[in-house]
């Protein structure tokens, strides 16, 4: 009939990951094409199914699979950590890997280990890009853990807006065309607190894996006692981070924490 058309149902699963969460699809076949408008109204929190980003498992040519990464702008993002956490769990849910795999994603090869396995959740490790580059800003900091990363040391989230601040510095004429992520952090020893302002969600989000290596490679930048893993606490849980230091390359360094399934749902376009 004129003006009728053919309905596409979706199956997708929702995952998070210290409460950043995810709309995750099965892509393998690569038949599915999204528009941006499409995804950023999957991710949006009233109108869609909601999510600070949605990703695709595709075929890998050589490694286990592809991770591909919008952020909730529907815009191709950079690497996500928690997100990348996420995908190797789902991978594994799908049988397509056991407890340690390769993957491909935006900023090149991944290592990643399923460290616990508890019906819908469990602990998962991932591997991340060396670090090499730190730049300085007075007392603040730049550096890129496969996103780029503003991190501004504080002594309490009392009194500072962290939105309003985080926004300021993510649109800062200094780090564009792209922006940058914006992370607030307390240091106390091997123990932070974490709140990051994360471009493409143009929002605070419960948590960010890139951000929170960003803020232990600074904290471990400043610290006299040569730490090398940090205990961090974000809005939506705890995660870990150790690495190697040698010769100010940063290398080694892996993102652990817990991961979690939500749901299956389908969704029509």
């Amino acid at each position: 009939m004129p003006g009728w058309h053919k309905i596409m149902k979706i199956v997708f699963e929702k995952y998070h990951g210290t409460g950043n969460d995810f709309i995750i699809i099965d892509d393998r076949n690569k038949n599915l094409k999204l528009s941006s408008d499409e995804i950023s109204l999957f991710c949006h929190r009233r109108f869609g199914i909601g999510a600070d980003g949605l990703m695709l498992l595709q075929k890998s040519n050589t490694l286990d699979f592809k991770m591909i990464y919008y952020n909730a702008d529907g815009k191709e993002g950079s690497l996500c950590g928690n997100g990348g956490r996420c995908i190797v769990y789902f991978a594994g849910q799908l049988g397509l890997i056991n407890r340690e795999t390769k993957f491909e994603a935006i900023d090149g090869k991944h290592k990643a280990q399923i460290i616990s396995v508890d019906k819908d959740k469990g602990i998962v490790s991932l591997k991340m890009t060396d670090i090499d580059r730190i730049e300085h800003f007075d007392d603040d900091y730049f550096l890129n853990t496969g996103s780029p990363h503003y991190v501004k040391i504080i002594e309490s989230f009392d009194y500072i807006d962290t939105f309003k601040e985080g926004e300021k510095i993510r649109w800062d004429k200094r780090f564009q065309p792209g922006g940058t992520n914006a992370n607030f952090v307390t240091i106390k020893d091997d123990h932070l607190f974490v709140r990051t302002f994360e471009r493409g969600v143009e929002n605070l989000t419960l948590a960010c894996g890139t951000g929170v290596v960003a803020s232990s490679i600074v904290a471990a930048e400043r610290s006299a006692n040569r730490l090398d893993n940090y205990f961090i606490k974000t809005d939506g849980g705890d995660l870990k981070v150790k690495f190697n230091k040698k010769n100010n390359i940063y290398s080694d360094i892996w993102l652990e924490g817990p991961v979690v399934r939500v749901y299956e749902g389908i969704v029509e376009r």
